[in-house]
């Protein structure tokens, strides 16, 4: 079985998003904007808000992809403008897919509390990027042993496992976490290119050392990726088939062109997302202007 080509190395940068909730983002990077379908990753803590503190952030527009929120402690609250009113809790999946437009707030259910999750985005492929919004909360999550790691199928088919989630493209995204020391051979799609992200801890991925704030990517052509941990960690390993198209990614919008970034930016502004389900106490977002802007996918 053939071992997953020589990773390449990233840096994560932090970033704030709601009020002043600091998170780590992977992706997009400059160099590599996607991996398969997945082209944003945010990693929130492990964080233990201040008394009267956490995140919130307010009501704000989606439009070409799905959210995926993944929830490893805390609890959020996710209302959005179909009148849904959902709150996730640890071991659970939220995903919103915009479609052809949907706005939502995510608000942390209590106040000072610790709190540790990661929120992806898939960009939808050409045929399904106009659909219908929708949201779906997956309390029950597909979990298999190896090698000393828990792994949770997120997305996709893994491990003999298939997840719940309705997504729209080849992909694949699996939580790995271990108590103590650990070490397993993952069975690879070859044709898949796959990203590996720490949550929690230090771990070893395909012969690389990772840890928090950096991220390795794996091209597509291995069979097995080799992952060892020394102590207590939690990994992210997502994938999918080269998404073959180019997209543009700009404030909360996924799109083609910057005609379509602009036309959500004016619906957005006109209030012809609708409104979202009433009970965030953060302020709806204020979208920046694209005037000046030159995007580029």
């Amino acid at each position: 079985m053939n071992p997953a080509p020589a990773p390449q190395r990233y840096s994560s940068r932090v970033s704030v998003i709601g009020e002043d909730t600091p998170v780590t983002r992977a992706l997009p990077h400059r160099a590599r904007r996607t991996v398969g379908a997945w082209c944003f990753l945010d990693h929130l803590g492990p964080a233990q808000f201040a008394p009267g503190k956490g995140m919130h952030v307010g009501a704000h527009p989606h439009i070409g992809l799905q959210t995926f929120t993944w929830m490893i402690e805390g609890e959020v609250v996710h209302r959005d403008s179909l009148g849904n009113e959902q709150l996730i809790r640890p071991g659970q999946v939220n995903l919103m897919t915009a479609g052809r437009g949907i706005a939502h707030s995510e608000d942390s259910a209590l106040d000072g509390v610790r709190q540790h999750a990661a929120q992806l985005w898939i960009a939808l492929p050409e045929d399904e990027r106009r659909r219908e919004p929708a949201f779906q909360n997956y309390p029950d999550l597909p979990v298999v042993d190896v090698g000393g790691f828990r792994a949770t199928v997120l997305a996709g088919s893994a491990l003999g496992q298939r997840s719940p989630a309705t997504v729209y493209s080849p992909l694949v995204g699996i939580d790995l976490n271990a108590a103590g020391a650990a070490r397993a051979g993952l069975p690879l799609q070859p044709d898949f290119e796959y990203a590996a992200v720490v949550l929690r801890g230090a771990a070893s991925v395909g012969g690389a050392a990772l840890a928090p704030g950096e991220w390795l990517y794996f091209a597509p052509g291995g069979e097995q990726l080799a992952v060892q941990c020394d102590a207590a960690a939690q990994l992210l390993l997502v994938g999918g088939a080269p998404m073959g198209e180019d997209v543009l990614i700009w404030w909360n919008f996924v799109a083609r062109t910057q005609d379509e970034m602009q036309a959500a930016l004016d619906d957005w502004n006109a209030g012809r997302f609708g409104p979202v389900r009433a009970g965030s106490p953060a302020a709806p977002l204020h979208a920046p202007s694209l005037q000046g802007t030159r995007l580029r996918g």
